[in-house]
């Protein structure tokens, strides 16, 4: 290992990923043009965030680039090459029958009732099957490289977080190279863990969708779901571990533009329902987190130097990055990308062609269930549109990200510049 990070550039220095299956593709490209600018501006080339924290798909994202922190552009060229080869059938079944097992015994629970399904003896967890997530996830996250990385100084702290069914509470499970004081506030707490498989599969166990995990705390088994649920303050765990800039990554827009808002219209499809549940799950908690930090910013400013020295508030340098287009619109363009079987299930909850409601017209494309197939639209050609988004975003804000880091203004010429990434890693050799 070498060029391990040290405490200038990195170790108060924040990433977190938020959650939103397959709309973390959107991380990705945030990530790949943070490592274009790095290079271009020959910035160190160690890792730049100690502290890394992800909930949901973030939390897998943040987990490949923790197990790779000593190489972080080659990290980042192996996961954009995962997300842009992607196919729903590397995450959740998508063959007719691990459909029909799964979902279509799901929705006649719904549809025909209780009885039916005690009847016939059939216990659905989910909608879907996500086994193919985790035997992807054994192949290419090497978890056993995370000790002795956090041992080197090449990563502070991962924390992965996930809601528990259980107890109701909302769990930051958190491996670091030093012993911290774990908290506990309202429904939340810290966990001390050596962290697994297993808990990036109970992080992205998005609700209905895919099934529960178990994981113990305190030595009792409690069944876990998506980290996003109850996330009330999803900064929270990088600010606890010591983070004191954060480089924040959200799934979703956090402000809508002014102009026409969709009103009226027929009865909303249960496909809408649910996409606006999981919109509620995956993205409103981090712009209230974010404004809740930039208030008591202000709040800090407006104090004298010996009543801010008195104050238990620090201010938190915050820079976020969230896509700037609506992803429910790009959804609605891919969603006939899915396979037969997955648009035959969606369309049974009220996902039709181009992402509109089947048998009504003049709704807009995104208008129905778009919301909902974007969180399960693991194929490539919506992942790399949002990828280029990510990238595109990112390149837009390149004097913030260069201030955030404190990188170097000046772009070096080519034959100065670190070589992208070009040997195949353990991330790439799956595709």
């Amino acid at each position: 290992m070498t060029d391990p990070m040290t405490a200038h550039d990195a170790r108060s220095t924040g990433l977190v990923l938020m959650g939103g299956g397959a709309r973390a593709a959107y991380q990705v490209g945030v990530m790949r043009a943070l490592a274009r600018i790095r290079r271009e501006v020959g910035a160190p080339r160690s890792n730049p965030f100690g502290i890394i924290a992800g909930t949901s798909a973030g939390a897998i994202n943040a987990a490949a680039l923790a197990c790779q922190a000593d190489r972080f552009d080659h990290a980042v060229s192996g996961i954009v090459n995962i997300w842009r080869h992607f196919s729903v059938d590397r995450v959740y079944r998508a063959d007719a029958f691990g459909v029909v097992r799964t979902g279509a015994r799901w929705l006649t629970m719904l549809t025909l009732g209780w009885a039916l399904a005690r009847w016939r003896r059939a216990s659905p967890r989910s909608l879907l099957d996500n086994e193919p997530l985790a035997e992807l996830l054994k192949q290419v996250i090497a978890m056993d490289r995370l000790p002795a990385l956090l041992g080197a100084g090449h990563l502070r702290a991962l924390a992965v977080t996930a809601s528990s069914y259980s107890s109701g509470n909302h769990v930051t499970f958190c491996q670091t190279a030093e012993p911290f004081e774990p908290w506990l506030r309202s429904q939340r707490l810290a966990v001390p863990a050596a962290i697994g498989l297993e808990h990036l599969m109970a992080s992205s166990a998005i609700p209905f969708v895919f099934p529960a995990v178990s994981l113990p705390i305190d030595g009792q088994p409690e069944w876990f779901g998506d980290g996003s649920m109850r996330q009330s303050a999803p900064i929270s765990p990088a600010v606890h571990l010591g983070a004191e800039r954060i480089f924040v990554i959200g799934a979703g827009r956090l402000h809508e533009p002014p102009g026409e808002r969709r009103s009226g219209g027929p009865y909303p499809s249960l496909a809408q329902v649910a996409g606006h549940a999981l919109s509620n799950i995956f993205l409103d908690a981090l712009a209230v987190d974010i404004e809740r930090a930039l208030r008591i910013n202000r709040t800090l400013e407006l104090l004298d130097p010996a009543a801010r020295a008195r104050s238990p508030l620090r201010p938190l340098e915050l820079l976020v990055i969230a896509p700037s287009q609506r992803i429910d619109d790009i959804a609605a363009r891919h969603v006939d990308s899915l396979p037969a079987s997955v648009r035959a299930l969606l369309r049974g909850v009220g996902v039709g062609a181009n992402g509109a409601t089947p048998g009504v017209k003049n709704r807009k494309p995104g208008q129905g269930g778009a919301a909902l197939a974007s969180y399960l639209l693991f194929e490539p050609a919506f992942t790399r549109e949002l990828i280029s988004l990510g990238m595109s975003d990112t390149l837009a804000r390149r004097d913030e990200v260069i201030a955030f880091f404190g990188w170097p203004s000046v772009v070096l010429p080519d034959d100065e510049r670190d070589p992208s990434p070009t040997q195949l890693s353990a991330l790439d050799t799956i595709f």
